[in-house]
């Protein structure tokens, strides 16, 4: 048996000795202001899904308010269990749990439809419940994750995530009359300018809440131009408990339930890759076994959403870049985290005031966050073997199929709609592709050649030609470097010679003033006992330049003798 033994570091970081690196302690002041860091990242995603189902569902302004509530408590609730975890049940990872954009488009399916929000609510215990049932079966998938799949999914994560920033950018509301405007377009860039600035020039605390302050600053920016709008804040009322099943009880509908299993399936793989990702930013095993509590987690939050009038929580991709980015990777603070949600759901003016904060600025902040998590795929990419195997040929297609959904939205509309549910997410739709071809080029070992594709081949034969070209411009620029560097030695000795010839010499017995180490400031000499000393010195060592242009001015003074 082991024992740990827990020191305290200058910085105030508490660190146990061989414990893993998401299990970091900072003081708790510090803790809650990293958290709340992870809160505003998330809010606006966290939120979105149950205006857009609320509005689709036709309710009020105060049902809508009853939905983001839930949805704030159901999201703290399941981040905590992720990250703090209890038998069985959450990763104990850095992972930051909200509502679920993927299930978006198939809720407001099911609540414009005949059954209305308890429709939706059914078909999401119904689900969450084959999601808990399957996910021990769901984690042996694991060891079909190597580096080129989660590397791949990654990478799509984050490129899906970008529009996402872009739209918050422009505004959020594509059918606002100043949407795209140059003020929002510039308080985009100005909050960007701002976390980039922090995260350059400062360190410690302060550069780790760059994204924070970046909200912040960005928030108070937008005031005097009318682009932040806090009016809101003080409707509504101040405290609310949840209710049990305020719409109604749930009800169950065969339709509703089966595309709801099927997004749950989705949600599943989504979460798997992130509980992958997250342990590659941090360096971590992520085994099956804790994949498998990872995902139970996931889908306990999932089947308790419904009770209190909400839908399913997943993990939030955006919050591993912001994990890669500041490099807090302790799990206390996104738990932390979870506590703000928490309290926000309980105290709607709280989760009102973070609300205002305008869409521009999470854009501006969003660039900086979901390009990271692109680029920590792209990391992973870099570690995987292409000679010899069809890894190349993996990545470009998976990644393509990633892109389809980003670059054309409606492009499954004409497919059934079981296949839109799954492929229209890029998320999904890489993972899907990654995993099968996986399988068949890398486990299926019949009919496996030696030699690689012609694609791999080509790109084989390119990395070896662009590898040479590296050599050679090397080779140039060392040749060339070489002859300025003698170009300068002969103009030094010409100017050496010609200062001899110029009276500075033995016959004249004047001081010379002969710049023999090339720093720029002329050395004057003296001749004494026949060798050349600085003036006012003793006598003086010399390099083999200095050396070499000493001989060369005494052979200039005798010549001219």
């Amino acid at each position: 048996m082991t024992t740990t033994t827990t020191t305290s570091t200058a910085r105030g970081t508490t660190a146990s000795g061989g414990s893993r690196p998401e299990d970091e302690r900072y003081p708790l002041g510090r803790t809650f202001l990293y958290g709340l860091q992870h809160i505003m990242t998330m809010y606006g995603g966290v939120i979105a899904p149950p205006i857009i189902v609320g509005q689709a569902a036709g309710l009020s302004g105060a049902g809508i308010g009853l939905l983001v509530s839930s949805a704030l408590l159901v999201s703290g609730l399941a981040t905590a269990l992720q990250t703090l975890g209890l038998p069985f049940f959450g990763s104990r990872l850095p992972l930051v749990q909200g509502i679920s954009f993927a299930t978006v488009s198939t809720m407001v399916a099911v609540a414009t439809g005949d059954g209305g929000l308890p429709a939706v609510f059914g078909a999401i215990l119904v689900a969450g419940a084959i999601g808990l049932a399957i996910s021990p079966f769901f984690a042996q998938i694991v060891r079909y994750f190597p580096p080129v799949v989660t590397g791949t999914i990654i990478t799509v994560i984050g490129l899906s995530l970008l529009p996402t920033a872009a739209q918050w950018m422009m505004g959020g509301d594509p059918q606002a009359d100043d949407w795209g405007s140059v003020p929002h377009v510039l308080l985009a860039l100005g909050t960007l300018v701002v976390v980039l600035v922090l995260s350059r020039f400062l360190t410690g605390t302060i550069s780790r809440l760059s994204i924070l302050f970046g909200l912040v600053l960005g928030t108070l920016a937008a005031l005097p131009f009318g682009l932040a709008d806090f009016s809101a804040v003080d409707e509504g009322p101040a405290i609310a408990l949840p209710e049990i099943f305020a719409f109604g009880p749930p009800v169950f509908q065969v339709g509703a339930i089966l595309s709801m299993t099927i997004v749950v399936l989705v949600i599943m793989t989504e979460t798997t890759a992130d509980l992958i990702a997250i342990g590659e930013v941090l360096d971590t095993e992520v085994d099956e076994r804790r994949v498998g509590d990872g995902l139970r987690a996931d889908m306990a939050a999932t089947v308790l959403a419904p009770f209190v009038n909400s839908f399913p929580a997943s993990a939030f991709a955006q919050n591993v870049g912001l994990v890669a980015i500041t490099g807090i990777k302790s799990r206390f603070a996104v738990a932390a985290g979870g506590a703000v949600l928490f309290g926000l759901g309980l105290v709607p003016v709280l989760g009102r005031v973070v609300a205002a904060i305008p869409e521009p600025v999470l854009g501006g902040a969003g660039i900086v966050l979901f390009g990271s998590v692109a680029v920590s795929g792209i990391r992973t990419l870099s570690r995987v073997e292409y000679e010899g195997n069809l890894n190349l040929t993996l990545v470009a297609v998976a990644i393509g199929f990633g892109v389809i959904p980003i670059a054309v939205p409606e492009f499954y509309d004409r497919f059934p709609e079981w296949v839109g549910m799954i492929f229209h997410s890029g998320i999904a739709a890489a993972a899907v592709v990654a995993v099968l071809l996986n399988l068949v080029f890398n486990e299926l070992r019949r009919g496996r050649h030696k030699d690689p594709s012609v694609f791999t081949a080509g790109s084989s034969a390119r990395l070896v030609v662009t590898t040479e070209q590296e050599q050679r411009r090397q080779e140039y620029f060392a040749r060339l470097d070489a002859e300025r560097l003698d170009e300068r030695r002969a103009r030094l000795n010409a100017d050496v010679r010609a200062r001899v010839r110029h009276g500075h010499g033995r016959r004249s017995g004047c001081l010379s003033a002969i710049d023999l180490d090339a720093d720029g400031v002329p050395d004057v000499l003296e001749v004494r006992d026949g060798a050349r000393v600085a003036a006012g010195a003793g006598p003086r060592a010399t390099g083999p330049d200095e050396a070499r242009l000493a001989a060369a001015a005494t052979a200039a003074e005798t010549e001219g003798s």
